[in-house]
């Protein structure tokens, strides 16, 4: 019988406690964070707004280890996630609880400092959003866990608005809709050829609780409405030209691939490395579940493009 990860002996490496911060999760914030700081009007000082982006990674950081902490047990249980650090049993769940709690102290004291009360708060909010609501209460509660969960990796670029000017206007919450609505699609394209690591865990992800063919009609059905988000920020002034361009074309891409998803069997029968009883790979999977992955493959380009161009384009503006 296996030992609990709460129980094993933690042997802790400085590489597990990166580990512990989510850095891929955490990539994603900063510079979602980083295009909404750079987005709102006015020129922030570099050095305040380099502590402000330190302290969103942190924040990010202190929730990803505390979701670490909680979730060990239940991470030790899916093959993507079992070389966690607490799953792993390499960090002590102990450990990994006071390493997200002075985390979190010290992102959100530091920006709060450092930029206003405003973005201090939102961080606060961020993170107890995650670990207390999603993590905690939802996860396991419903298969809308990700729809309402997800609003914690929307906050960051709001946060980054809120940092570089002290309040977060509505074209903020328009980068916070299109995370908003990304998340879903994304997510459920991953769990439809990994369905079976989340029934083994006792999570009820949306092709364990309703099936495979009601998610494929759940991507479509975010699809459509994250894609004209997407837009949104051209037809505001809050997006150029090249923005535009990405977006319409960006977003008519995503809506093709989950029009293939929806036509397809994917997610029917198990992924491949399940199927053959060894390591999972994130992009092994049976030929009819392809189109999942080539679409969760291609969100996370999409939402790269729409933020990075965003980027580009104020950074040019002001520099201009």
């Amino acid at each position: 019988m296996t030992q609990p990860a709460a129980d094993r002996t933690a042997t802790a490496q400085p590489e597990d406690f990166f580990q512990l911060l989510k850095p891929r999760v955490m990539s994603l914030v900063v510079f979602t964070a980083l295009t909404g700081l750079v987005a709102a009007p006015g020129a922030p000082d570099p050095f305040l707004a380099a502590i402000a982006v330190l302290c969103i990674a942190l924040g990010a950081g202190a929730a990803g280890a505390l979701n670490m902490a909680i979730e060990g047990e239940t991470d030790a249980l899916m093959r993507r996630t079992r070389g966690r650090p607490v799953a792993a049993g390499r960090v002590s769940r102990n450990d990994a609880v006071v390493y997200g709690v002075i985390l979190s102290f010290v992102a959100v004291t530091l920006l709060a400092f450092a930029a206003n009360l405003l973005a201090a708060g939102l961080l606060a909010l961020t993170i107890v959003y995650y670990v207390g609501l999603y993590t905690v209460v939802l996860k396991r509660r419903t298969p809308q866990n990700i729809v309402i969960g997800g609003a914690a990796g929307a906050f960051p670029p709001v946060i980054g608005w809120a940092a570089a000017t002290g309040d977060a206007p509505w074209q903020a919450w328009l980068l916070f809709l299109i995370i908003f609505l990304w998340t879903p699609p994304h997510s459920w394209a991953l769990a439809l050829y990994n369905a079976g690591d989340y029934a083994k865990a006792g999570i009820p992800m949306m092709p364990v609780a309703r099936g495979a063919a009601a998610t494929r009609r759940q991507v479509m059905a975010y699809s459509v409405p994250m894609a004209l988000a997407g837009v949104a920020p051209a037809l505001v002034g809050l997006g150029g030209g090249a923005y535009l361009a990405v977006s319409t074309i960006g977003g008519a891409m995503f809506l093709f691939l989950a029009f293939r998803l929806l036509r397809s069997r994917a997610g029917e029968t198990p992924d491949k490395a399940e199927a053959e009883g060894r390591e999972a790979a994130i992009y092994d999977v049976r030929a009819e579940a392809k189109v999942a992955r080539n679409l969760f493959a291609y969100s996370i380009l999409y939402l790269f493009a729409l933020f990075a161009t965003l980027l580009v384009e104020h950074s040019l503006n002001g520099a201009g």
